[in-house]
């Protein structure tokens, strides 16, 4: 499979971020601030992710931001 962003697997799957959220149990918000890097999900999310959207967890690519 090819390595996904977050974004990437919600679109895939036709979700708002809100519907997305709720599929691991987070708010939109919660879901807005992973996919624009702000922050990331810690390792239990992270599986969860993998869970909910059927994929391995090496294949999400989570971004975080990072000043320069």
């Amino acid at each position: 499979m090819t390595k996904m962003t977050l974004k990437m697997l919600r679109v895939k799957e036709d979700l708002n971020q809100a519907q997305a959220g709720k599929k691991v149990g987070v708010s939109a918000d919660t879901w807005g601030h992973w996919e624009r890097g702000q922050t990331v999900p810690d390792v239990k999310r992270a599986y969860d992710i993998a869970e909910a959207f059927n994929v391995h967890i090496d294949d999400i690519i989570f971004l975080k931001n990072v000043a320069v």
